[in-house]
Formats: C-alpha cells, structure tokens, sequence
C-alpha cells in the first residue's frame, strides 16, 4: 500500500520474505527500489531497518506517512459469531488491544503478517479464523472486512522510506532531491563526558532542527552505539556546515538520505 500510494499504480510489486533480502535485492540490482517502514507512531522505530540502513549501500530518497486502519477479515459469508481466532502481525495485535480484550472468547494467535494472515485463512479455507489486515488485503484475496477500524488509536501512522541503490541514485536525475528540506543521519562518537552534547551543538551551530535521536548498539563493541538522527535544514549549505562541523568530532559519520519531508 505504502509502494502504491508513493509510487503509483503502475508500480511492479516484488515482495519478500525478510528485510535483509529486500536491502540484498537493492544492492544487487535486482530490483529498482524498496519500500520499507522505519517507524510507527504507536510503536515506535522499526530497529533492524536501521541496522540495515547502516551496512548496506543505499539512500533514503524520499519519505511518505500512512495512516494505518486496522480491519477484522474473514472469508466472504462467515458471521462475527463464527470466529474463534484471530491471527495477524504482533505489532497489529497490540495496537489493537481493547478490541480484542473486549472479547476474551477469541484465541489471538501471532502470525508473521498482516496481509498475510489474510491470505493463509483464504487458501486454508478457516471459516472459525479471522486475520486483522488492511481493507486491501481483503480486496487482494477475495476475503471481506468483518469490523473496520478495530484499532486503539485513531492517530495511527506509519512513516516509510523509499530506498535505493547508492551508486545509482548518486548518478541519477533525483540527486541532489530538489527542494530537499529534512536528511537522515548516522554517527559514533569516542565514549567520553560529554562527547554526545558537543556533536549535538554542531546542529544547532549550523541551525539545523534535530527532530529524532535514536541509539543502536555496535555488534561485537558491548556498550558502544551508532546514533541515529533526522533533522531539517533550510538550506543544503546548512547541512553541508553541520556535516563539516560532525566530521571532526565523530568517529564516522555515514548521511543516509536527504529528502522533502512528509
């Protein structure tokens, strides 16, 4: 949905079945892009993404905000009485906690995805199961929406990045993104006092707006992190300085992606 709605219609899917290979499939060539969430609004930052982020050779190019509904599915013709388990995403499950603590009679069971949930009840032919799943899973399946709008939280939104190959998108017409106003940063400092105030100052030196901070630790360093931050700039000279500012004070500073802002 989130390909669709940033890219068109005319968009080919190429779905996968793990993070890691969508970011191989970037790097490769096999594909032209992907999209991928990084964070949600309820449940915060999509952690292996920005792992990924890291080791990999890609960009950020741009950044698009669904507004996530949660739907209770099942096969055509099934009643809200017949169903005795509901399966989905944990993620979807959670954020839809009251609905289904309201009705302690339904077996909630984890499943490895939304839209998938829907799709192994259909080719199962469950008539006691229902997946929690966006109204396009339904449509994609031949399934039909039970309950619509079953989640806690009605300011439910997911923020997606569009991401593609950096040696590509360096050679591209898209770079530098015209009107470009927001980027996405990665850095590790030398763990001192005060190490992390003194870089943080070289965004506000530059005034640039430092609007997320997010730590990750270094695999095989215990206690050692990258952090992660956005930020949004008026000017790409503003970045530019904030980057020469980074650059003395950091270990490594990677830009993952400047782009317009959702």
């Amino acid at each position: 949905m989130a390909a669709l709605s940033m890219l068109g219609s005319d968009v080919e899917i190429a779905a996968c079945a793990t993070s890691a290979v969508v970011f191989e499939r970037v790097v490769s060539g096999g594909v032209d892009g992907a999209v991928l969430p990084i964070e949600n609004s309820l449940h915060g930052s999509v952690a292996e993404h920005y792992d990924l982020l890291l080791a990999q050779p890609v960009r950020i190019a741009r950044e698009s905000l669904m507004r996530i509904r949660h739907n209770l599915i099942a096969r055509p013709g099934t009643a809200p009485e017949d169903i005795k388990r509901v399966i989905s995403h944990p993620v979807a499950l959670s954020q839809c906690r009251n609905w289904l603590a309201a009705r302690p009679w339904l077996d909630v069971v984890n499943f490895y995805d939304t839209a998938g949930s829907v799709k192994h009840l259909m080719a199962e032919g469950l008539e006691d199961t229902a997946g929690i799943a966006p109204e396009l899973a339904a449509r994609q399946y031949g399934a039909e929406v039970l309950v619509a709008g079953i989640e806690d939280h009605t300011e439910n939104y997911t923020r997606f990045h569009l991401l593609l190959q950096e040696a590509a998108f360096r050679g591209s017409r898209a770079w530098p993104e015209q009107g470009a106003n927001k980027a996405s940063l990665a850095f590790s400092l030398e763990h001192r006092p005060g190490s992390l105030v003194r870089t943080l100052e070289e965004f506000a030196r530059a005034g640039v707006n430092l609007t997320k901070i997010e730590s990750r630790p270094v695999p095989g360093t215990p206690w050692e992190y990258v952090f992660f931050v956005d930020v949004r700039f008026d000017s790409g000279e503003q970045m530019d300085a904030a980057l020469t500012g980074l650059s003395g004070k950091c270990h490594a500073v990677k830009e993952l992606g400047r782009y317009v802002a959702a």
